[in-house]
């Protein structure tokens, strides 16, 4: 998805040319690697780094453009929505010190970022979905102005045949629906790459899917989205809704999502993975091609292979394979997409390093990892991994089955190890980032634990706003002091930064726990309902869910005092005392505008609304608690 000169055209003729780029690309391939021509023989590893940018209140910063133009490095690049960033690092030999090289570049990178970013007057969050995110933040106007992301979003959106639908359980639930593809930029990631020799292309891709799961439940940091506590790893699930472009009635035909763990082993070679992408999934974006492979392989060099590699990028493996060149030589690598972005550079090289060990170590221990272990269990050991982190059960190799701290501590780490110290890799490196993953492990506090347990903390109190602010900022904290999460402390309320960051926008301190009636119940339901919730206002949903009108404490008071007949026991319905066409706001409204509208309509009570449909409510309860806390402050201050 790198490439500039994407304009989203659907002309069949078009796309016609780009599939017949396509096959040519893949039997060019398939000749490169019959006749020796793709680099075998060195191992190289390599990292791309997905981040946050957030603004002073912690919030989601549309400012990619302009950090990068700051940066002005050729490393750095954009990504689907103008909150986020990307980076990538040259590849590096594997062995020796390579893993503190990757540490060092990684921290170097990050520390120009940071620097632009502060310029700018933001910041730069590491971490798997920002628990600030909210759903008015992923508007196309969000979306980074390039022709490229415009013709994802319509490509996908064209397949699917309508908006996108989101449904994920854990301890809480999560049912959504949105028009956009920019769903997906909630995940940033930290993917790793492992250069692999043509000839054992197959054997290593199959152990990078047996070692995904184990290696995914240390390093979970992803618990949560839209304050919703969801799996350990979220970003997994909601990935994979994202970029479905199956409609429903598409489930019946069996067909493949575009982000999957695959179905089955890999028994010949990377080839057959591009033929089955190539036969499964459409073609959803189409460039001209001006290279002919086979000339450039006549010519003793080494083809860009783009329409190969772009529709290779819309197809979202877990663990994806890449051709690619590197100094002039053509290559493959697996790119391991499932790992989190943070929660610091140590704990990401520590999870790099505990990957690339067990992708050595697993190939030293056993000849085919196929006949040990079912593909079934693979796939089933990977999802259980994303829902319940280091919590899961994990089946492995042996036959036996463990939960992930006992096999990860037992049997996997001394794995990695010996993986690592076949490769070369100096023993000081080795103890020390695989020594992270063990006290990780073992303690039970990896990013994903170490967020739910600091929310928890928060549970009473705050608003739900100012709890988001303060897990983001006590992150941002702890990153920059450069800890492994096992050793963070909890994250504190007042790292939110207090009332002045928290009062900004309706969406931070809204009610979104909301008890609604229909129209047509009876009104002593409105009654009973404010004497048991301890409220002053119900609002009135139609059968679609759309507000309709709102029952306030006066309303009641009204129909008691004058409206009905004394003695009358005939039922009263809603809608006949109901407030018809509320004023409301959207999430994204200001605080002020919202007191000013309360002050010139004389109401109480505004309720929320977003795409028709009600999200919450805010009354003038939460002003008063917005002005006892300016009023304590000032008074603390003077």
């Amino acid at each position: 998805m790198g490439n500039q000169d994407i304009d989203g055209s659907t002309n069949p003729e078009q796309l016609r040319r780009f599939m017949k780029c396509l096959l040519n690309d893949v039997r060019a391939l398939e000749c490169m690697i019959n006749d020796g021509l793709v680099e075998s023989g060195i191992r190289r590893i390599g990292a791309e780094q997905e981040v946050f940018l957030v603004d002073r209140l912690w919030r989601p910063a549309p400012a990619a453009l302009q950090i990068l133009e700051k940066v002005d490095h050729p490393d750095f690049t954009t990504e689907l929505a103008q909150f986020n960033l990307e980076f990538n690092l040259d590849p590096l030999v594997f062995g020796g010190d390579c893993l503190s090289q990757l540490e060092r570049a990684l921290n170097d990178h990050l520390a120009k970022l940071q620097q632009a970013a502060q310029e700018c007057g933001n910041n730069v969050v590491m971490t798997g979905i920002l628990p600030t995110l909210r759903q008015s933040d992923l508007e196309l106007e969000n979306i980074t102005p390039r022709p490229r992301y415009f013709a994802l979003n319509n490509a996908l959106r064209r397949l699917r045949g309508g908006a996108f639908e989101f449904r994920l359980t854990g301890t809480d639930e999560l049912i959504i629906k949105h028009d956009t593809v920019l769903i997906e930029s909630c995940n940033t990631s930290c993917q790793k790459h492992f250069h692999v020799g043509p000839e054992e292309f197959a054997r290593q891709y199959n152990i990078a899917q047996v070692v995904v799961a184990p290696v995914l439940a240390a390093a979970a940091n992803s618990p949560m989205l839209f304050g919703q506590r969801l799996w350990q790893e979220t970003r997994i699930a909601l990935f994979q809704q994202a970029v479905d472009t199956r409609s429903p009635g598409h489930h019946m035909q069996e067909r493949s999502a575009r982000v999957s763990f695959g179905n089955h082993w890999v028994k010949g070679s990377a080839i057959d993975i591009f033929r089955d992408d190539i036969a499964r999934f459409r073609v959803v974006m189409a460039i001209e091609i001006d290279e002919d492979p086979f000339d450039a392989i006549r010519d003793g060099r080494a083809p860009k292979l783009r329409a190969l590699q772009l529709h290779n990028g819309t197809v979202y493996r877990w663990n994806r394979p890449c051709y690619g060149v590197c100094e002039g030589k053509p290559h493959l690598r697996i790119e391991n997409r499932t790992l989190p972005s943070g929660p610091t550079v140590v704990d990401e090289v520590a999870n790099a390093a505990f990957w690339f060990g067990l992708m050595s170590g697993v190939a030293e221990a056993y000849d085919d990892v196929t006949e040990a272990i079912e593909f079934d269990a693979a796939k089933t050991n990977f999802l259980a991994a994303s829902q319940l982190g280091l919590d899961t059960q994990l089946a492995w190799l042996d036959g036996t089955k463990l939960p992930a701290q006992k096999l990860i501590c037992d049997k996997l780490l001394p794995i990695a190890q010996q993986g690592l110290q076949a490769g070369g890799i100096e023993s000081a490196d080795i103890d020390r980032f695989l020594g992270v993953i063990e006290q990780r492990v073992s303690t039970g506090r990896n990013g994903a634990q170490w967020l739910l347990s600091s929310h928890a903390g928060l549970k009473n109190e705050g608003t739900s706003g100012e709890r988001s602010a303060a897990l983001v900022a006590a992150t941002f904290v702890r990153q920059q002091e450069g800890k492994p999460v096992h050793e963070w402390n909890p994250a504190h309320l007042e790292e939110a930064g207090g009332w002045q960051k928290n009062y900004q926008r309706v969406e931070q301190y809204m009610t979104t726990d909301i008890f609604t009636v229909h129209e047509d119940e009876v009104v002593d339901l409105v009654a009973n309902l404010m004497d048991w919730r301890h409220i002053r206002h119900v609002p009135v949903e139609d059968d679609q869910n759309h507000l309709v009108g709102l029952v306030s404490y006066r309303s009641l008071l009204r129909m008691l005092a004058h409206d009905v007949p004394h003695g009358t026991d005939a039922p009263v319905s809603v809608k006949s005392i109901m407030q018809r066409n509320p004023i409301t706001v959207g999430p994204e409204t200001g605080t002020l505008d919202a007191i000013d509208i309360m002050r010139t309509n004389k109401v109480a009570c505004l309720p929320v609304v977003k795409d028709e449909l009600l999200v919450g409510i805010v009354t003038e309860h939460d002003f008063m608690t917005m002005a006892a806390d300016l009023v304590e402050s000032y008074l603390r201050e003077s």
